[in-house]
């Protein structure tokens, strides 16, 4: 039994979090093999069901509003059916998507994964499809973005930058978000695994620990390695924390006050599937931090939280109902 944490994830409730970044359709095509096509030696499958869940920041956008939080979601769609698709599936958990505008030249990023089976088979991933979007955010949109983030910076408890290559957090946008968590003292979090030091002066950061060796160019061999890393990386970002996602060995946070926080596993049961377990990992994390906890505490709140996320398929949410129980055995 978890008590104080439990008392934390009671308070998720309503907490206003902004998440900026990537907004991502992960979209899942099931179906049966049903034979040889006579067109090339390929099987032929029988589609059954397709399903769109949020993926890259819209999946920290819906762990924040599946947690208990009001989720404020910011970033640029296409207007085609994946976004469509993606801010239904937002809105049905109660996600604010008025920061969340369509570019009619862009696509919006989608990544199709077609599972086959059949009726003596296992599912199974066959192939993924990726429609990228590479163009950079008209100055139209980037306008747009920060009007939007200075309408609704004063009520916001928490902010998440989530970035995963495609260029939606500009440097104005970032300096901007920066400048305006710092004047409203709100706790921010970066989770970037693409030049992290644009993101420089950042409350905390996320990162695994493959992530931070390539970082600071030490190779994390041993608990002494990994001490250093920390230590030169927080230097560096200026960052109040730096939480690091290490697999099997659970997580562990470096606070620049010199205090660190080993965080073992929360369960060892097996894994089904860690996708988007780092985005459960960061939503947890700032919504508790949001909800009054010390960030060792919203440290232990996130560890739970992924714990379950990896026990799920797919890009999966972790309820706050879910993370009570959890925490109450």
């Amino acid at each position: 039994m978890k008590p104080e944490l439990i008392d934390f994830v009671d308070k998720f409730k309503g907490k206003r979090i902004l998440i900026i970044g990537d907004m991502i359709a992960d979209v899942y095509l099931h179906g049966d093999i049903s034979r040889i096509s006579r067109e090339a030696p390929v099987l032929v499958l029988i589609e059954k069901d397709e399903k769109t869940v949020p993926g890259g920041a819209a999946n920290v956008v819906n762990n924040v509003a599946t947690l208990g939080g009001k989720a404020f979601a910011v970033g640029i769609l296409g207007k085609d059916r994946g976004a469509l698709n993606l801010k239904h599936s937002l809105e049905e958990n109660g996600v604010d998507t008025n920061g969340m505008f369509c570019d009619e030249t862009r696509k919006t990023i989608t990544k199709t994964r077609v599972i086959a089976g059949g009726r003596a088979t296992v599912s199974q991933q066959v192939v993924r499809i990726d429609r990228e979007c590479s163009a950079p955010l008209s100055t139209v949109y980037e306008k747009e973005l920060l009007q939007y983030i200075k309408e609704v910076m004063p009520q916001i408890q928490g902010v998440v930058m989530s970035d995963y290559g495609s260029g939606t957090i500009t440097p104005k946008i970032r300096d901007f978000i920066l400048q305006m968590t710092k004047e409203y003292d709100i706790p921010s979090i970066i989770d970037s695994r693409y030049d992290i030091f644009n993101f420089v002066g950042t409350d905390y950061v996320k990162q695994n620990d493959a992530e931070l060796s390539r970082a600071v160019g030490i190779k994390i061999n041993s608990e002494e390695k990994l001490y250093a890393a920390a230590h030169d990386f927080l230097i560096k970002m200026q960052a109040k924390g730096i939480l690091i996602t290490r697999g099997e060995k659970g997580m562990t946070l470096f606070e620049a006050s010199g205090d660190v926080h080993n965080i073992p596993v929360s369960d060892k049961s097996e894994v089904f599937d860690v996708s988007g377990a780092g985005d459960t990992c960061v939503a947890a994390f700032i919504t508790a931090l949001a909800a009054g906890a010390q960030p060792a505490q919203a440290a232990e709140i996130s560890n739970f939280a992924s714990g379950i996320a990896v026990r799920k398929m797919g890009t999966a949410t972790v309820s706050d109902t879910e993370l009570i129980n959890v925490l109450k055995k």
